[in-house]
This record gives structure tokens, C-alpha cells and sequence, in this order.
């Protein structure tokens, strides 16, 4: 075997392995062949390009997670926040995501950051604060629609912090303050109501059965008893005091007194 057919083998031995290229299962090869865009993708697992003809681009297909930089936003109702979220997107489609963008990470994010203060405008601070979840799937689908053109998947955005002047705050806590206080006048009011029912629906019963006054006497007494005390107070009902002047009264002759 000559010098040259060895020179030949160890050429065609390292132009192969110049061709052959392992991808990732996460990962996808967008090939072009002198320039023109060679379809559909390549990959997972080992592919094979005509190296020098063809240039081989790798594409991540793995979901990232980019946080926005805190958003100068004045809401609906004219409060200046500052907002922070986080943004999780991936490639859905590595040739349109490389070959119709220059850069489909700068473009998501840009448009992440400008769809954020357009949305948080539009809203109250009240159904910022409240509604969090609603606003973070309106993002969602605002960004999923605009993405989906260039093989981008949003798969989900949170509204990760809203940082309020110290004025704001300030009021947020007296109108909680007030809201709790109202809660618990409400709830003392309605005891109040419940224990006042209650009392005339005992009153009803009592005046039905005059003797329960009285069992209600000795049942106070026997309190009173067992507390050891060494001063009693001695309660006497006006309706035993009716009871017993009533039956003295029957005694008494009705005619007028002689003399």
C-alpha cells in the first residue's frame, strides 16, 4: 500500500467524522446545503451532513425560563408600578424559529417586555392585585399568538412581584384596616340580632308557662350557691311577688270595710 492510498484513507476517515454529528434528544440540526435551507430537521441521534457543502445550525428544543426586567407600568387608574414576571417559552419549530428571526430569543423577549405594560395598563390596580391569574393566561395567549409564526411555544407567564410606592401601601393598609373593622361591627351586629331573637323567643315561652320563672329562680340560686361566696344576693322575681299578693287578695273580704 502506497504513501498515497494512506494519505487518501486518513483524509476520508477524518472528512467522515467531520460528517457525522450526534444530536441530542433535546436538540435539532437545521442544515443548509450551499445556502439553501435543507427540510425538515434533523436529529435526534446521529445525523450525517456533506461537510464543507453543508453548515449545520443546533437549536435547543428545551423550555427556558427568562425573567423580565422590572416594567415602569401606570395603571388604568393612574398608580405607577413596577412589575416583574417570568417568562417560559421553547422552540417548537427550529427552522422557522432560526430562519425567520435574526435573533428569536431577543424577539421573544422584546416582545415579552412591551405586551406586559401594554396588558397591566389596561387593568386597575385592585384587579392586578386580585386577578393574577387571569392576567397571567391573557399574556399567555396574547404572546402564544404572536410567537406561533415563528416556532415559538409560550407555555406560560407569571407575574412574579408588584412593587408599590410607599404612599399606596400606605393607603392599601387603611382600607384594610377599615374593611376588617366593618367585618366585625357586621358580625357584632348580627350577635346581637341572633342573641335579641333568641331572648323573645324565651320571653314567649316563659310568659306561655309562668312556672318556668320560678325554675329559673332556683336554678340561679343553686348557681349562686356553688360559688362559695360570702355574699348572697338574694333575687326575687316580681312575677312569685304577683303569685303571692294575687292570693292574699283572694283572702280579703270584697265588700267595703264597716266600722
Amino acid at each position: 500500500m502506497g504513501t498515497g492510498t494512506v494519505v487518501a484513507a486518513v483524509i476520508i476517515f477524518f472528512w467522515i467524522v467531520a460528517c457525522l454529528n450526534v444530536m441530542r434528544e433535546y436538540e435539532r440540526a437545521v442544515v443548509f446545503r450551499l445556502g439553501r435551507l435543507q427540510k425538515p430537521d434533523k436529529g435526534p441521534g446521529l445525523i450525517f451532513i456533506l461537510w464543507p457543502i453543508d453548515k449545520m445550525v443546533r437549536v435547543s428544543l428545551r423550555i427556558v425560563a427568562w425573567e423580565i426586567p422590572p416594567q415602569d407600568v401606570i395603571s388604568r387608574d393612574n398608580v405607577s408600578l413596577k412589575v416583574t414576571a417570568v417568562l417560559y417559552y421553547r422552540v417548537i419549530g427550529a427552522q422557522q424559529a432560526f430562519v425567520e428571526l435574526e435573533s428569536y430569543r431577543y424577539a421573544v423577549e422584546q416582545l415579552a417586555q412591551t405586551t406586559l405594560r401594554s396588558v397591566l395598563g389596561e387593568v386597575e390596580l385592585d384587579d392586578l392585585l386580585s386577578q393574577r391569574e387571569k392576567l397571567n393566561l391573557r399574556l399567555q395567549t396574547i404572546l402564544d399568538e404572536h410567537t406561533a409564526a415563528w416556532g415559538v411555544k409560550v407555555t406560560k407567564v407569571e407575574v412574579k412581584a408588584v412593587d408599590l410606592p410607599e404612599e399606596m401601601r400606605r393607603a392599601i393598609a387603611r382600607q384594610a384596616e377599615a374593611e376588617r373593622e366593618r367585618r366585625a361591627n357586621i358580625i357584632h351586629a348580627d350577635g346581637e340580632y341572633q342573641a335579641a331573637e333568641k331572648l323573645a323567643m324565651a320571653a314567649k315561652t316563659i310568659s306561655r308557662e309562668p312556672v318556668a320563672i320560678t325554675l329559673r329562680y332556683l336554678q340561679t340560686l343553686t348557681e349562686i350557691g356553688t360559688e362559695k361566696n360570702t355574699t348572697v344576693v338574694f333575687p326575687l322575681p316580681v312575677e312569685l311577688l304577683s303569685m303571692i299578693f294575687g292570693k292574699r287578695g283572694d283572702a280579703l273580704p270584697s265588700g267595703p270595710p264597716t266600722t
